[in-house]
């Protein structure tokens, strides 16, 4: 078991809170965290079938892409689906997280594991929001405890530089200081100036990590007071932001391509816009409602954009702007249910939480075809 603050503490390195766009309600819906937590279930949408097949299988908390309360509600009773989803989650004390925007833009996120699974590669951001502000740390090390802390820095996130991880530079030198009277110094003497040799340790972390990397640097550094600098580098900070675009390893024609998108999704039917002989292989996925960027991904080159919820005058659009477009719906979005467990599920292994993550089972796809 492990406190619900706990749990959703490991799932926002994966999807920060700061990444959401403004307005949106992510984060605690319903209930509490302040409570164990034995059993996770993940989910695109919080339906009603989702909250009893959570009922049934004890889960303590939902993790859900859509949140279930998009606005005010008026009120909450048993005349209303929304009003019964909140009664019965807090009658069976279930709490309900919900990652939305955070979820898109976050790197493994659900606009990657879109790509992913379509093959598409080389990906970059479609559609920039965040800057991910990369800092420069400097830690000064007794010699005796460098492998402790340097090991502690690269386990929390720290040294990654393009496709390289564990990057540190590490120099020696001579540290001095003087201890008050009333500690317990782990070198030398209260009172008394010292000077030991240390070892330097620089590294890089971003703006996402550098809590962490710093909380777990000083819990594996044997001082009582950690002397470290983080200094913010003026370089090109890596860009997430939503949607990705990259390519196929070969090009095909669009109908190929929309009927790959239909089996990859598993879906029953989907629209696409274009002619179905032309090749694509430049490709823009955007999870959800993506009518927005239909220009965005025309102007970054991108021959066909997968998305959701086309509506007809911007396929009109589209069109004249030489964009195919393949919209297998809304729902496809549901791939971020496997990923999210896989990342929990290794997550919880790694810093040894004992919680059990499932994947919810319950249709939440509003649509049948004929």
């Amino acid at each position: 078991m492990a406190n619900g603050q706990q749990v959703i503490e490991q799932f926002e390195t994966f999807a920060p809170k700061k990444f959401a766009f403004e307005g949106d309600p992510i984060g605690l819906q319903i209930g509490t965290l302040n409570k164990e937590i034995k059993r996770v279930l993940v989910t695109l949408d919080v339906l009603e079938s989702v909250v009893d097949e959570a009922i049934e299988k004890e889960i303590d908390l939902i993790i859900a892409h859509h949140p279930p309360i998009f606005s005010k509600l008026p009120k909450v009773t048993d005349q209303s689906a929304a009003g019964r989803i909140v009664m019965k989650c807090i009658k069976h004390d279930i709490a309900v997280y919900a990652a939305h925007t955070n979820l898109d833009v976050a790197e493994g996120g659900v606009n990657d594991l879109m790509a992913q699974a379509l093959g598409v590669t080389d990906t970059t951001v479609l559609v920039p929001s965040f800057e991910n502000t990369v800092y420069k740390l400097v830690v000064f090390v007794p010699e005796e405890a460098v492998a402790q802390v340097s090991e502690a820095l690269s386990r929390a996130g720290a040294g990654h530089i393009g496709a390289y991880s564990d990057c540190q530079f590490h120099t020696t030198g001579t540290g001095q200081f003087k201890a008050a009277i009333d500690t317990t110094p782990y070198i030398g003497q209260a009172g008394k100036l010292e000077r030991v040799t240390e070892v330097r340790i620089e590294t890089v972390v971003t703006e996402l990590n550098q809590k962490q990397v710093i909380r777990a640097m000083k819990k594996a550094h044997p001082y009582e007071e950690v002397a470290y600098d983080l200094i913010r580098e003026e370089i090109n900070a890596p860009s997430l932001g939503l949607g990705r675009i990259g390519y196929l390893k070969e090009a095909m024609p669009l109908k190929a391509f929309a009927e790959h998108v239909r089996t990859v999704f598993a879906v029953d039917n989907l629209r696409f816009v274009g002619d179905e002989k032309q090749m694509v292989r430049k490709v823009a996925v955007l999870g959800g409602d993506g009518n927005k960027y239909v220009s965005t991904a025309a102007f970054a080159g991108a021959d066909v954009l997968v998305t959701g919820d086309l509506y007809f005058h911007v396929a009109h659009d589209a069109m004249a702007l030489g964009l195919a477009v393949v919209d297998p719906g809304h729902h496809v979005e549901s791939v971020m249910k496997q990923g999210v467990v896989d990342f929990l599920t290794k997550r919880f292994h790694d810093q040894k939480i004992d919680v059990d993550v499932l994947i919810s089972t319950a249709n939440t796809n509003p649509f049948h075809f004929l």
